[in-house]
Order: structure tokens, then C-alpha cells, then sequence
């Protein structure tokens, strides 16, 4: 086991996850205080000493994402020249990963701008939750654990009857994200054929699969406006599905996403507290059950602090 001191901290993003991984691994949070200036400038106080620490900086980049961001790179730069010896971003949810590629010319690839920041901030180490493509991976120069959400989420279904039980992925980009819930629950997939028009609007084709008669678990990474969600599900109803749920590792919930899930066809929408969810500013939907990826990520946290494989969290669910 490694002599070093494990020390937990995080921004302001999502405390209340940060507060329940401190106590998943038995310590306290880290002293941190993070003020802003009239201007909006951030600034970071450290209270306690982090000289030769493993250090691990719980901070999604969620919104508000600059503002997120910004409170992450900072309290980076402040570990590292505090003299932490290793410093470990916890990013469950990893903003700007939609931007992964060149759509078009002149677009840039702000999910490479970001890993490209968290290094030259100090980072020595990245831990995300489903990325929103894994090649995001590749973008960093130093180690990436990527977390999977499905896991998780396919444990809550394992009650459901799996006869009459199947398997949608919303788009073709999630067959795989898809085929692993799928697998781990010994059903079927199918999948909901679409064209995206523009940016958080979808035009729903048509289903690749037999739902008839079915309850359906549609899996994504996230929702965000619930846009593709609610369409597909409706379309799905449509068809003959009987039930309809929907999960997701990741609940952006911009609005009018809370209103559009309310008056969808969808029984439950099974998310995550990687990104807390605003009630006040995003609304409320009395369909909408959380789960906790607190332990998840404090496993992996103790996993990396004494150097052993992360990967062996999931072999045993495969």
C-alpha cells in the first residue's frame, strides 16, 4: 500500500457527491473556499496542507461550465504548487465532450481543448464517468480511467421480467452503450434510426427491432433538453411498446427538458448525481429516480491511491 496521504477536495460544482465519497472512504473533505471576486474572477483558498498527498479534486464541468471549469483548473494549479504529489481530477462529468470532432470546416474540438487545459494546469490524472465518446481517451497525454454507467444502471433492472423485456439505444452513436445493458440483462436491443436537423433538435425515422408488446429501457449517456428522449419514446408507443423507461448516466436537464419529460410517454427516467440536478432552475419531474455513483467512484479512488486496477470494479459484471 502506498505511504502516501489520500486527501479529497472539491469546487463547488457538486459538493454533496464530493461529501458522500469523503464518506464512502472514511475522511473528511478537504479545506477549500473558493470566492469570486466582483468582477467574476475566481480565487481558490486551500486551509490545510497537501505537501506529498495523492489529492483528488471532485469537480464536474457541468453548468455553469465555464464557471466550473475555471474553479477546476485553478484549484489544480493551487495543488500543484502547493506541492501535492499527485493530483487526480474526478470529473464525473466531463463538459465540452460533445465537441469531440469536426463536423464542419472551422469547427474546433473543444473536448481536446479541455484535456489540453486540465494538463497544463497540473493534472496528473483523470477519472471520468461516460464519456460522451470514448476516444476522448486519446485526447489526454496523461491516464484516463473511464467509468462506464451501465453497470449501475442495468442492476436496477435486474428485477424486471426479461421476457418481455428489450433494450434502445436512441441513436446509432449508443448501439454500444446499448448492447452493453443489453448483455448484462440477457435481452435484446433495438435501435431508434434518426437525422439531427441542428444542435439539441432530433427528427425521429424509424426503429431497427421489434418492440411490440415490450418494455422498453432506452439508454443514453445523457439527456440534456429531452428532445430525442421524448421523440423516440413516442415513437415507440407508436409501434406497440407497452412500457416505456428511460436512463441515463448523465442529467444535463436543460430546460424545457423537465416539462418535456412530464408529459412524455415514459414511466421513470433513471439518472445519476454526477451533475446535481437545480430544481429551481430546471424544473421538476416526479418520474425522475437518482442513483448515487458515490461509491463507484470512491472504489476507484482507493483503487488508484494503492495502485490497483481499476478495471476489476466491473469483471465481475461483464
Amino acid at each position: 500500500m502506498t505511504s502516501r496521504k489520500l486527501k479529497l477536495f472539491s469546487a463547488n460544482a457538486n459538493i454533496s457527491l464530493a461529501e458522500e465519497i469523503a464518506e464512502y472512504l472514511g475522511i473528511s473533505l478537504g479545506l477549500a473556499k473558493v470566492k469570486t471576486f466582483a468582477d467574476g474572477e475566481i480565487a481558490i483558498e486551500i486551509g490545510e496542507s497537501v505537501r506529498g498527498a495523492d489529492v483528488f479534486i471532485v469537480q464536474p464541468t457541468c453548468a455553469p461550465t465555464n464557471d466550473n471549469l475555471m474553479e477546476l483548473l485553478i484549484m489544480i494549479d493551487a495543488m500543484r504548487r502547493a506541492s501535492a504529489q499527485r493530483i487526480t481530477a474526478v470529473v464525473p462529468y466531463y463538459g465540452y465532450a460533445r465537441q469531440e470532432r469536426k463536423t464542419k470546416a472551422r469547427d474546433p474540438i473543444s473536448a481536446k481543448l479541455v484535456a489540453n487545459l486540465l494538463t497544463a494546469a497540473g493534472a496528473d490524472r483523470l477519472i471520468a464517468m461516460d464519456l460522451h465518446a470514448s476516444a476522448i481517451q486519446g485526447f489526454f497525454d496523461i491516464p484516463v480511467d473511464h467509468l462506464p454507467g451501465v453497470p449501475l444502471l442495468a442492476e436496477y433492472y435486474r428485477n424486471l421480467d426479461s421476457k418481455n423485456l428489450i433494450v434502445v439505444s436512441p441513436d446509432i452513436g449508443g448501439v454500444a452503450r446499448a448492447r452493453n445493458m443489453a448483455n448484462r440483462l440477457g435481452v435484446d436491443i433495438a435501435i431508434i434510426d434518426k437525422r439531427r436537423q441542428e444542435a439539441n433538435k432530433a427528427e425521429i425515422m424509424h426503429v431497427i427491432g421489434d418492440i411490440k408488446g415490450k418494455h422498453v429501457i432506452m439508454v443514453d449517456d445523457m439527456i440534456d433538453t429531452a428532445g430525442t428522449i421524448t421523440k423516440g419514446a413516442q415513437v415507440l408507443r407508436d409501434m406497440g411498446a407497452e412500457e416505456i423507461y428511460a436512463c441515463c448516466t448523465h442529467a444535463v436537464f436543460s430546460p424545457p427538458a423537465m416539462d418535456r419529460l412530464t408529459h412524455s410517454v415514459i414511466s421513470e427516467v433513471l439518472t445519476t448525481n454526477t451533475i446535481p440536478i437545480n430544481y429551481e432552475r430546471q424544473g421538476y419531474c416526479n418520474k425522475i429516480k437518482i442513483l448515487s455513483v458515490a461509491s463507484l467512484l470512491g472504489e476507484a479512488i482507493i483503487r488508484i491511491h494503492e495502485d490497483l486496477s481499476v478495471s476489476r470494479l466491473f469483471d465481475d459484471k461483464q
